[in-house]
């Protein structure tokens, strides 16, 4: 699954270079060089410093959400509400620590579930991408051979599908990795001018990667922001809930109609599924390459059945204009003869 992902992502930059008269096995190697030396740059760049901040940030997760519980008690206490133990009851902050520790464990394991441990992730990872690129590099030969078990004419009408489906899997996973890079940059940029310098990089990059997930990323994302702001104060705290909120409408409003476009065309309650249904089965893996996935069997859903059921019906309701417009004429016709 992550292989044909993969392969959707990266087929445009290949046909780019074999538009450019470069073979098609050496505009793969090209590309996939690009990339994974891109990102080792990129990590050596800020790997460092996102590290040792998560680092900090995970030791002082504790203070963190003790400060949050005083600010709750606090608030329930102006609101009126002078239980304060039970707020203590549901708010252990030990429970709550061990909570997010296992979950995050539990999340991980799952999403390496498939494999045998951190090792095996990357062995699987390392065969994704050479599937991946084989799938690039022999697409036409791989299509041929997938659609001829086919009997006529679903054949053709599969292998015509094999384009629109790439470019729409492909162009989500271009934008929305465009998308959170973009968000990531503003959210590190806007933070350290906020006062948190001290996270900015690591909240950044945290709120980037999970933006990648559709609907929940976001929210996921900008809470480690909120728990750092806390105890700087209500002002700083507004100031962050601000700038996530800007940012998020900009995404919503700006960048994912700009840059990912009309590239899923499945309605929103579909892709919260996908997103549910790919985490409890793939983990974080799956809430990134789920989606895509459902996107491009759209295209199979759209072209094969809806689309062909809609001409099939104005077809019809054509021939029953027809129908119904010569019985009116022949029916004009013999009420003249009758008069004469």
């Amino acid at each position: 699954m992550i292989a044909v992902v993969l392969a959707a992502a990266i087929a445009p930059i290949v046909d780019a270079a074999e538009r450019l008269r470069l073979p098609r096995w050496l505009g793969v190697i090209l590309a996939y060089v690009g990339l994974i030396a891109s990102l080792i740059g990129l990590g050596l760049i800020i790997g460092p410093s996102v590290a040792d901040q998560i680092q900090r940030l995970g030791s002082r997760l504790p203070a963190y959400l003790e400060n949050l519980r005083t600010t709750l008690e606090n608030l329930a206490v102006r609101m009126g509400i002078y239980q304060i133990g039970t707020i203590d009851q549901f708010f252990d902050i030990q429970a709550l620590t061990n909570w997010l520790i296992r979950s995050s464990q539990q999340l991980l394991v799952r999403s390496f579930g498939l494999t045998r441990g951190i090792v095996g992730g990357v062995v699987n990872l390392i065969l994704a991408l050479v599937i991946s690129a084989y799938m690039v590099a022999g697409s036409e030969n791989l299509i041929k051979g997938l659609v001829a078990l086919f009997p006529k004419p679903w054949d053709e009408r599969l292998a015509a599908q094999v384009a629109p489906i790439s470019r729409r899997m492909g162009g989500y996973i271009q934008g929305r990795v465009l998308v959170s890079a973009i968000l990531a940059f503003a959210i590190t940029l806007g933070l350290g001018i906020l006062g948190l310098s001290e996270f900015a990089l690591a909240l950044g990059v945290i709120a980037g990667f999970t933006n990648l997930i559709p609907f929940v990323g976001p929210i996921l994302g900008a809470i480690p922001a909120l728990i750092v702001a806390i105890p700087q104060g209500g002002l700083t705290f507004l100031w962050v809930l601000l700038l996530f909120v800007i940012i998020q409408n900009l995404e919503s409003y700006v960048l994912d109609p700009l840059l990912v476009g009309s590239s899923v065309r499945v309605h929103p309650l579909y892709q919260l599924l996908a997103v549910l249904g790919g985490t409890q089965v793939l983990g974080i893996i799956g809430a990134v390459i789920v989606p895509p996935w459902i996107a491009g069997l759209a295209v199979l859903l759209e072209n094969l059945y809806l689309r062909p059921k809609l001409i099939a019906e104005q077809r019809d309701n054509l021939s029953e204009a027809v129908i119904c417009s010569d019985n009116q004429q022949l029916s004009d016709g013999a009420s003249k003869l009758s008069g004469k």
